[in-house]
């Protein structure tokens, strides 16, 4: 490489070595990238912040931050490395490229090589983060076929570009797969699934790529349920979670019959939503309790050992939903919200967020490290609260009172190093990811 630069310069002179110096004083070099293809605008002057200003919560301020033009319709957020990752469509746009954002300054951070997934180039592939351990990783995946003459299986796949978070370091797994697939990063590894009982669990650190079959899912003994209706729920650091038509399990581990939280149907419960070794189940009360009828008692479970943590109680719904909403947990782990509930895992208190009567429910879909927790009434979930459906609210965890903010208001779909990230779509149908930096956070230093 020196040899080649030497000779450039020998041929064009002083201009060029000027060209060079000025690159390296820039910042040229270690792995970021230039200004084309999407990246994030960088204003010339930190007092200028994003060029699109949104009416947000009062929390945050719109002349700080940064703002990516046209991010992939995924985004990832690494909170250890305070990356915050997505896709771009690169060349003659049949190829896609991931690249990482500093969220804390608004500066890039490494990025990908290109590549062409298998989802055709007029879909973007799909993106995750999966934690193992004390290293976190982002994962591209598409699913479909290659052409002939490919080393890739024959039939049909799911490639998994997994990236280590910290250094871009790469590597690929392709798993031979039929069907629709499911691919989660919830727990400690890669799950892919059917929506049933067949599964794959991918390593994000070795690659290793470990199949279960149906049969060797090892259901407790005396639980006749437990057959009926079984779906593989996630992974734990204990092993696969499993569920039955009313009861579940980890592979080999705990059975939820034997870590029902107090006033619990022991037998009656279904695991909701796993996040990052929490498990939020809904379980039925106890018959002959107080409303046992009429209302849920809702749980967050630790993973590992089962054992419950927190609970709160809400009406049933007057229809079963046909999906439940995710669980999602602030930054550092403390607070935890999920539809109308929202728990403090700190303080172990639950609170469920409706009338009561049980009407008009505040969906809850992003929770800070401050214990502001924000969401919308009148949405029929957090996508469409995101999306500025229903009216906006916000609620201190601390007192749990909501109070409703101005209906223009755009709620952050996530927090990360104190800046709130907002998704806006502009007239040409391109989403923008937005960070406005948190009022109490200082300005990092220059």
């Amino acid at each position: 490489m020196g040899q080649r630069i030497v000779r450039m310069a020998l041929v064009a002179g002083v201009a060029v070595l000027a060209m060079i110096l000025l690159l390296a004083t820039c910042g040229g070099g270690g792995g970021h990238d230039d200004d084309r293809g999407g990246r994030p605008k960088q204003p010339a002057k930190r007092a200028s912040g994003p060029a699109t200003r949104l009416t947000v919560p009062a929390a945050y301020d719109t002349a700080r931050g940064w703002e990516i033009p046209d991010a992939s319709p995924d985004h990832a957020l690494a909170t250890r490395s305070g990356l915050l990752a997505y896709l771009e469509r690169v060349g003659d746009d049949r190829f896609f490229r991931l690249r990482t954002l500093y969220t804390a300054i608004g500066r890039p951070g490494w990025s990908g090589e290109p590549f062409s997934p298998l989802a055709g180039a007029e879909n973007f592939p799909r993106l995750l983060t999966v934690t193992k351990d004390d290293r976190q990783f982002f994962v591209v995946w598409s699913y479909g076929k290659t052409g002939r003459g490919s080393l890739a299986p024959s039939g049909p796949f799911v490639s998994l570009d997994v990236y280590d978070a910290v250094d871009g370091s790469r590597q690929r797994v392709e798993v031979p797969w039929t069907g629709a697939p499911t691919v989660s990063g919830t727990g400690p590894g890669i799950v892919i699934g059917d929506g049933g009982a067949r599964s794959a669990v991918v390593d994000p650190d070795s690659g290793e790529v470990s199949v279960v079959p149906p049969k060797d899912l090892r259901p407790p003994r005396g639980c006749a349920t437990c057959r009926q209706l079984t779906a593989v729920q996630g992974l734990t650091t204990k092993g696969l979670l499993v569920r039955g038509a009313r009861e579940f399990w980890v592979r080999d581990g705990w059975f939820s019959r034997n870590v029902a939280p107090r006033g619990a149907d022991r037998a009656n419960g279904v695991p909701v939503s796993l996040v990052s070794g929490r498990l939020l189940v809904r379980w039925q009360k106890a018959k002959g309790t107080k409303a046992a009828t009429t209302r849920d008692l809702w749980a967050v479970h630790d993973a590992a050992s089962g054992k419950p943590l927190v609970t709160a109680e809400c009406h049933k719904p007057a229809i079963e939903p046909g999906a439940y909403p995710q669980a999602v947990l602030s930054p550092g782990l403390r607070y935890l919200v999920a539809g109308n509930l929202a728990f403090d895992l700190e303080q172990r208190t639950g609170r469920c967020f409706e009338e009561p009567d049980g009407t008009r429910p505040l969906t809850l879909a992003t929770v800070t490290d401050a214990g502001l927790a924000y969401g919308a009434t009148d949405a029929r979930g957090p996508a469409e609260a995101l999306a500025g459906g229903g009216a906006p609210h916000v609620v201190d965890l601390a007192t749990g009172v909501p109070e409703p903010l101005p209906p223009s208001v755009r709620l952050p779909a996530a927090e990360a190093s104190g800046v709130g990230v907002f998704r806006w779509m502009d007239t040409r149908d391109r989403l923008h990811l937005i960070g406005y930096v948190r009022e109490d956070r200082p300005a990092p230093a220059p």
